[in-house]
């Protein structure tokens, strides 16, 4: 029998117009059962420390005088450095962003590779995770020696639906994305693999805004990244324990607050009950 995989899509995108918000449980548990030869790192959760030591991934530079507490326009997309347009090209083997299932099926009408940027990176002790984004939406890119494991480039486009909003949001935030991205590498003589979680979140910001603050609704609270008019952020994932399950195997993944400061700190805008949810928004 032959799948129709755009119409399953089609269908699911109705059911989830109807339904509840997502359960960020089953969606990871679903992603959990779909990823060949993926299991949660316990040790990796534990601390970043042993990942580390084993991260060699590109460190991706910025534009001068972006960063911290400095933000831009969102209307006009910046150039790709060399080292950039090559971070891009490993991001997206395929030529572009693939299905979320099929990593192997480009889906054409999402771009080329050539039409992406690097817009903003977070970087931590345990590597980093880049927004890569054209005029019509975005991916995530979480480099990685594992490259058959890497996350696949699944696009959103901007403002959730075609053709993409680059500019198009209101007020002086816009949450796009709080998701999760895994980092996998190999530890030891024997290469044992290891997968660190990341939960992720990323959006865009007015020129007014300095800051921008993810209250992750587990006591810890963290300042993002900010260039070229966008924001990313991510931390540590924890697991936790499905009912009935002897093993924390599943993300903790409360809804969360993103507030953006102005230049006196002073709160320009909060979007609180932020609720986690996959990528791929609005793209089939």
């Amino acid at each position: 029998m032959t799948i129709d995989e755009r119409r399953i899509a089609e269908e699911l995108r109705t059911m989830a117009g109807e339904a509840a918000p997502v359960d960020p449980v089953l969606y990871v548990t679903r992603t959990l059962a779909r990823r060949r030869r993926r299991a949660w790192s316990v040790a990796g959760f534990a601390g970043l420390a042993a990942a580390a030591a084993v991260v060699t991934a590109v460190i991706v530079p910025l534009p001068d005088g972006l960063g911290p507490g400095t933000a831009a326009g969102v209307a006009t997309l910046p150039a790709n450095t060399p080292e950039q347009a090559r971070f891009v090209r490993e991001c997206m083997p395929k030529g572009g962003p693939v299905h979320n299932m099929d990593g192997n099926r480009r889906i054409a009408e999402h771009g080329r590779a050539d039409d992406f940027r690097v817009l903003v990176e977070y970087r931590d002790e345990g590597g980093s995770t880049a927004l890569v984004g054209s005029d019509a939406g975005f991916v995530l890119c979480t480099p990685t020696e594992q490259r058959d494991m890497a996350e696949r480039p699944v696009f959103t486009y901007w403002g959730f639906e075609p053709p993409g909003d680059l500019a198009g949001f209101s007020g002086d935030l816009q949450v796009d994305a709080y998701t999760s991205h895994t980092h996998s590498y190999t530890v030891g003589a024997q290469r044992i693999q290891r997968d660190d979680v990341y939960r992720v979140v990323t959006g865009r910001v007015s020129d007014a805004v300095r800051r921008v603050e993810v209250d992750w609704a587990d006591g810890r609270r963290t300042a993002a990244r900010i260039a070229n008019g966008f924001f990313i952020v991510r931390v540590i994932g924890r697991p936790v324990r499905e009912p009935g399950e002897e093993e924390a195997t599943v993300l903790d993944s409360p809804p969360v607050t993103v507030t953006a400061y102005g230049d006196g700190g002073q709160v320009l805008r909060q979007e609180k009950d932020v609720a986690f949810g996959p990528l791929g928004r609005g793209s089939g």
